[in-house]
């Protein structure tokens, strides 16, 4: 009798772990292991926001520090800043004398160089509260028209842009899915409202609008994240309304409606958590969408103020000087094509692993 009994105890255990639960995200997390380009621009978001994060503890040159010695020198790994603008200045001198027909420095030429010289080796200055020897200085991305560091540049400015496109979604989001809910679910004259509104927004040009909000508002990044939120939660408050309309007469909500859940508890504990997964994925397609219309801004003159910078500013001002300069247009250029496509290989990672339907689907 005991060995039946054991026998069907193990059974039991058995069709209870063929048809153990998985839940939707550790399934999508599975699925999205398997994606090797949505893993691969998950890595590079991670590796981004933590060096942004951390751009105050890592060995880089303020990015608002103006050395105006070391204005456009070119980037370099083994030679100091002293040393390139010993070179710049020396070059220039030559290609006068290669105009004026000389074959010698006049005594004037020559003194500044020997000035320039004495300057790299001597020369100290107070920055942060600590005397350097600033020249010994070496810029590996170079340094812009102001002798200020790309690198630290780029790094803050991936600070400034990153900030913008995450706030800016979140906000967005937020707006988005509290409004298309409660459209999807009251429905009625409630529903009619919200969607109008949308509707006559979506016939107005949206970068129009967010001009006119920034000519009003002023240049700031927290004016620009607002500016970019405000007008662009009607795709989100579409999308959160039909999942909402095909789920609100599904069995969890009418079991909750017996029990007397108020509509609010319905909205927030049971609807909006189920739409959970494509909130995710259109939030993570939105990021590169908001840094990409932050840089447009940026080259109207109405995106992020000096001495703050964000990738599109630092590629705005550096297109004029492309021809001479171009490391200033490249390495910010490319710093944020890196970034906006590791968001998108991500976000079409995270749209089939949470897509039951997808053909991606693994």
């Amino acid at each position: 009798m005991s060995t039946q009994s054991t026998e069907r105890a193990n059974s039991t255990d058995q069709l209870q772990q063929a048809v153990e639960s998985v839940s939707l995200g550790r399934d999508a997390w599975r699925r999205l292991k398997k994606n090797t380009m949505a893993m691969f621009g998950l890595v590079v978001v991670v590796v981004y926001t933590l060096v942004s994060l951390t751009a105050p503890i890592l060995p880089i040159h303020s990015f608002r520090q103006q050395v105006l010695e070391h204005r456009d020198l070119p980037p370099s790994f083994t030679k100091t800043a002293g040393e390139l603008w010993y070179e710049r200045e020396r070059d220039y001198m030559l290609l006068v004398m290669e105009k004026e027909d000389r074959s010698t420095f006049s005594a004037s030429e020559q003194a500044e160089l020997d000035d320039i010289q004495q300057r790299i080796q001597s020369e100290t200055r107070e920055i942060n509260g600590e005397i350097v020897m600033v020249h010994t200085r070496r810029y590996v991305l170079g340094t812009d028209h102001l002798g200020r560091d790309m690198l630290a540049r780029i790094i803050y400015g991936g600070q400034i842009s990153i900030m913008v496109g995450m706030l800016g979604t979140l906000t967005s989001v937020l707006i988005g899915v509290v409004l298309g809910s409660i459209a999807g679910y009251v429905g009625g004259k409630t529903d009619y409202l919200i969607m109008r509104v949308v509707d006559v927004m979506y016939g107005l040009p949206y970068m129009l609008l967010v001009i006119i909000l920034m000519a009003i508002f002023g240049r700031s990044i927290v004016n620009v994240f607002v500016a970019l939120s405000l007008v662009s939660w009607l795709v989100v408050a579409r999308v959160v309304r039909g999942q909402i309309i095909s789920l609100k007469n599904s069995e969890f909500v009418e079991a909750a409606r017996s029990m007397g859940a108020s509509t609010a508890r319905i909205i927030f504990r049971h609807l909006i958590p189920n739409t959970l997964g494509i909130i995710i994925v259109f939030a993570t397609l939105r990021i590169p969408a908001f840094i990409m219309q932050e840089s447009f801004l940026s080259f109207l003159g109405l995106g992020i103020s000096a001495p703050f910078a964000s990738w599109g500013s630092l590629v705005s001002d550096a297109v004029e000087r492309m021809a001479n300069t171009p490391w200033q247009l490249f390495f910010p250029a490319a710093a944020m094509t890196v970034f906006l496509f590791a968001m998108n290989f991500l976000g079409d990672g995270l749209r089939d692993a949470f897509d039951p339907h997808s053909t991606n689907r693994r």
